[in-house]
């Protein structure tokens, strides 16, 4: 397998080009302390695109945001050069590679999980019935719930989550995680019967004990962690 996947293509447009051009003129905030463009850097943008600077509505004026609206040369040309503009996406797929393609795939998925689990900005809504007790919320309203609105276990749920997704794939790469579940030796012989067969029988240094209950308990959790990967695929973004 060989994968080869580059970084997103970043738009650069009238608005980008104000910013590069007026690089003197300082981030201003907005009321959450956020930095964004200040408002002559984006007039003067607004004008590179669309050949004029629309005046500023009035408290209560219903604008509505028109595509037939005119665009100049640049714009459409920064568009144009914008669209010849692709990812770079190459995946070799080799015949051994879906020999165990769950094995396979895990080896890729694992990293990538616990680099989102250290990268990300946010967190989606878990469902409380996905969660332990523990991460139940202390309160949540009817609103809340009706519009999935953050509660005060919003975030730990999602770390909860990726934590079982990567405890699943961890188990699927390290497959050795039976080996736990069993303690002592075996020594096994065999017994001729009066019939001409044999059968298989412990001899005495056969100290070999399963942990049955333990290991259904484990399995139980890596198919848990399968599901909610499943359940949440659409949610794995930075």
């Amino acid at each position: 397998m060989k994968i080869k996947i580059g970084n997103y293509t970043n738009y650069f447009g009238p608005y980008q080009l104000a910013e590069k051009l007026m690089f003197w003129v300082p981030k201003e905030k907005d009321e959450y302390g956020f930095p964004h463009t200040a408002d002559r850097v984006h007039k003067f943008g607004e004008w590179l695109a669309h050949g004029e600077v629309r005046p500023e509505p009035e408290v209560g004026e219903i604008t509505k945001w028109s595509d037939n609206q005119h665009h100049t040369m640049l714009s459409r040309f920064l568009s144009w050069i914008h669209s010849k503009q692709k990812r770079t996406v190459k995946i070799q797929i080799d015949p051994w590679d879906t020999w165990s393609m769950d094995y396979t795939l895990a080896l890729i998925v694992l990293p990538m999980l616990k680099q989102l689990k250290e990268t990300k900005h946010g967190a989606p809504y878990v469902d409380l019935k996905d969660v332990p007790a523990e991460l139940q919320p202390k309160k949540q309203t009817k609103k809340q719930k009706e519009n999935h609105e953050t509660d005060s276990t919003h975030f730990e749920r999602w770390d909860w989550v990726l934590d079982e997704m990567i405890f699943a794939f961890d188990s699927k790469v390290n497959d050795g995680w039976e080996d736990q579940f069993e303690t002592g030796t075996s020594d096994h012989q065999l017994k001729k019967l009066e019939d001409g067969n044999y059968e298989m029988v412990n001899g005495p240094n056969h100290t070999k004990e399963y942990d049955l209950e333990g290991r259904k308990k484990y399995e139980a959790r890596i198919q848990n962690g399968f599901a909610l990967f499943g359940k949440y695929y659409q949610n794995l973004w930075d």
